[in-house]
């Protein structure tokens, strides 16, 4: 656990403690003594305080992703701002202070499962912001993904949820989990790709009950996708 404020720092650690599934808990109180100690030491997760005098928890997690290996980290902090950042980040989890013992609880659990698999094809959880709210949405439920300038749109069985992402960014950083661009403005998961139409050199897909319209320029990279998937 990363903190500069020694209060929270004992009492995260001391939450963390009392959960059978964590073994041990060490606590630094900067980045620096962090770097310091995983020069030395391999850990599970971080837990890491966002705002912390010299590096921040965010500019750490960006030195820790050119890592071969970076651990898990999950972002604990009392502001609600930096969650679209930690997204980009591809953080574990997003928790806000003051913590309950519960919530802690849940983001172990989201690491000892796996549920939050930070490679290019794991289960992703996406942050939105719901009435103030931070929830986190997982990759797999979502089917589809409009562009809206500067925003994107996720689609779910349960509604949408508009990010602060662009679509280029989501297009590179999602292909390996199974989303590809079929027009302009729209990124659909193949997983979720119900059927495909043809009519009159016209494409689209039924996409959870939406049917979504196929650029020309990309209708046959899809239907080759679509037909690899099938094979495979």
């Amino acid at each position: 656990m990363v903190d500069d404020e020694r209060p929270a720092l004992d009492e995260l650690a001391y939450l963390l403690g009392q959960d059978p599934r964590v073994a041990e808990v060490l606590t630094c109180d900067s980045a620096t003594e962090t770097l310091r100690v995983l020069q030395e030491i391999e850990v599970d997760a971080l837990f890491l305080d966002v705002q912390m005098p010299g590096l921040s928890g965010l500019e750490l997690a960006q030195v820790l992703a050119r890592f071969k290996e970076p651990p898990p980290i999950v972002f604990v902090t009392a502001h609600e701002e930096h969650a679209v950042e930690a997204f980009e980040l591809r953080a574990v989890d997003y928790v806000l202070k003051p913590v309950r013992a519960d919530r802690l609880a849940e983001a172990v659990r989201r690491i000892a499962d796996g549920a939050s698999d930070r490679g290019p094809a794991g289960d992703l959880q996406v942050p939105v912001e719901l009435g103030g709210v931070t929830r986190f949405v997982a990759r797999s439920t979502i089917s589809h993904v409009e562009a809206q300038g500067d925003y994107a749109r996720l689609h779910t069985a349960d509604g949408s949820h508009l990010v602060r992402v662009p679509l280029s960014q989501l297009e590179e950083e999602w292909a390996p989990a199974g989303f590809v661009r079929i027009h302009r403005s729209l990124l659909v998961s193949l997983a979720h790709v119900d059927e495909v139409r043809m009519d009159a050199g016209r494409c689209t897909v039924v996409v959870a009950e939406a049917e979504l319209q196929v650029s020309r320029r990309h209708t046959r990279q899809l239907r080759d996708l679509l037909l690899k998937r099938a094979g495979s």
